[in-house]
């Protein structure tokens, strides 16, 4: 992973904050200077918290777990599409649902129902329809992919959360922060950076900044998934020995019981009789006289 030069974020316009009257005190610490009215963000800041971020993400992801990202302003929405499909993280820019994280289960219900819809036009079951129904369902289908769509593969709660605008999206970090979920976000002067576990100091008003930002976390995250993959092939090969080595065992054993002279079966021996004692003769009686 390389991390953005303070040249890059110039040119990014990653420095530009809000006007000086829509601040928050809370963002002070990352503030460099005010030039026109408009505080600037101190970009060695930006690049230090933007590596630290990016290597917890890429930890988290290493895990096997997954990252949501969400911005659903207009700037955001086709970078922040594009970017975490390219790692195949779920993502939200439409509406941000209420109770998406704390409800989860009725989210995942309205994903089913999608899955429903697409198995009865498989099945044949639009076909007994009436132009009606099947205009209503389609309906239902195109509202829930337009909202749930990219989430689909979220089978579990998400182990971060990855915002743009902390300030827009204040519901989702509330309910990320009710369920102890970390919450990473590209924070502006103007927002309150106190619910946030890992702040990225930077313009989130610009593409060209959201952009460049984004292409650096999701480097790493890429990282995290290819680690993974290495981790899980190293682990199969060393269990694999192990495995065979049964088989292995039990051949040689096959083999040597073949090879061994088979052991001659003691002959048993015939008893033998003895012969009978002779009776003892019988004393002749006297004769009469």
């Amino acid at each position: 992973m390389q991390t953005p030069t303070f040249d890059q974020m110039l040119e990014a316009t990653c420095h530009f904050g809000h006007l000086k009257r829509k601040w928050n005190p809370a963002m002070a610490p990352y503030i460099f200077m005010e030039r026109n009215g408009i505080h600037i963000i101190d970009l060695y800041k930006t690049q230090a918290k933007l590596e630290e971020a990016a290597n917890a993400l890429k930890n988290i992801v290493k895990s096997g777990k997954k990252v949501l990202f969400v911005a659903t302003k207009k700037q955001a929405k086709q970078v922040v599409a594009d970017r975490a499909t390219s790692v195949g993280m779920p993502y939200v820019i439409e509406r941000w649902p209420g109770g998406m994280l704390t409800n989860f289960p009725t989210i995942r219900k309205a994903v089913k129902k999608m899955a429903s819809i697409d198995k009865m036009e498989k099945d044949g079951t639009f076909d007994n329809m009436s132009k009606r129904e099947k205009l209503q369902i389609t309906r239902q289908r195109a509202k829930l992919e337009k909202n749930l769509g990219s989430i689909a593969d979220l089978n579990r709660l998400p182990s971060a959360l990855f915002v743009i605008d902390v300030m827009k999206e204040h519901i989702a970090v509330a309910e990320a922060n009710r369920l102890g979920i970390p919450v990473f976000g590209i924070v502006d002067t103007n927002s309150d950076p106190d619910n946030i576990d890992f702040v990225i100091p930077a313009n989130d008003d610009a593409s060209k900044s959201i952009d460049l930002i984004l292409a650096t976390v999701c480097e790493a995250i890429n990282e995290g998934i290819e680690e993974r993959k290495i981790e899980r092939i190293d682990n199969k090969d060393e269990e694999a020995p192990a495995e065979e080595e049964k088989p292995r065992r039990a051949r040689v054993r096959r083999r040597v019981a073949e090879e061994a002279p088979a052991e001659e079966a003691p002959v048993a021996e015939a008893p033998v009789e003895e012969a009978p004692a002779e009776a003892p003769a019988e004393e002749e009686a006297p004769a009469a006289e």
